[in-house]
């Protein structure tokens, strides 16, 4: 195996209790002075891209994201985890990624640009969702515009000598085991919780990781270099057009 990509969401942290303010309509849920974290489930695609590096001598992991300036820690985080380099693509502060304003379809296609301009890559891994959107869309779109062989929902995944991957997958009834034959093109998999156990950096990695390179580039240009047209891209397909907290619960209820 030569490259693993591994796109990474910053969301507000799994722990925080989310602050809506109704008056402000779909972008009622409050992102200033709350904690910010990794997407859980990208966590989980961080860690076994990093396992399927330590079997596989010389594989490289490359961490992603597209965000605000701040998604260069959560880069961090996956380089300290043992991630080998980041890419970001940068937003301005105002562009939300909540599906407010970059939704599943922009994003897969600025990570189709990513694949293709990266070298030799063998797979990407994601999440199966965020846990602000919980759409579950990006892997799909991505292996659809790539025409890559694609499985989700991934309990566990095996990698064979002849470069396939077998995937054993979460049902509704289950599970189901697929494999996904080596295509010339890198096999996208989507990762559930089932799947690993992220670790935790240690200091000495957090130190590392500092100075492990990280390429910025603006969307505006990323959006210029793919041929894409910026207001398409910032556009989204679905409008959310209410935020609201759920009511409250009574007395004795659970």
């Amino acid at each position: 195996m030569r490259k693993i990509l591994v796109p990474i969401k910053r969301v507000i942290d799994y722990a925080q209790k989310i602050r809506v303010d109704p008056s402000k309509g779909a972008q009622g849920v409050q992102l200033k002075n709350v904690k910010m974290s990794m997407n859980p489930f990208c966590e989980i695609a961080v860690e076994e891209a990093i396992q399927l590096k330590e079997q596989n001598k010389g594989a490289e992991v490359v961490a992603i994201s597209v965000g605000p300036k701040q998604c260069t820690e959560t880069i961090r985080t996956a380089l300290a985890m043992g991630a080998d380099r980041g890419i970001h693509i940068e937003t301005k502060p105002d562009v939300r990624g909540d599906y407010i304003d970059l939704q599943p379809w922009a994003i897969a296609s600025l990570l189709r640009g990513i694949v293709e301009k990266e070298d030799a890559v063998d797979l990407v891994l994601l999440g199966k969702q965020s846990i602000d959107s919980d759409c579950g869309q990006t892997g799909p779109l991505l292996a659809g515009l790539l025409n890559a062989p694609q499985a989700t929902f991934a309990a566990n995944i095996e990698r064979g000598d002849d470069g396939s991957f077998t995937v054993e997958r979460e049902t509704d009834t289950g599970t189901e085991t697929i494999k996904l034959n080596a295509s010339g093109k890198p096999a996208v998999i989507t990762c559930d919780l089932r799947l690993n156990t992220p670790r935790y950096p240690t200091m000495p990695n957090i130190m590392k990781a500092k100075k492990k390179p990280v390429e910025t580039i603006s969307l505006e240009d990323m959006v210029k270099e793919l041929g894409l047209d910026l207001d398409e891209v910032l556009t989204p397909k679905n409008e959310v057009v209410e935020v609201y907290e759920p009511p409250p619960r009574k007395e004795g209820e659970t």
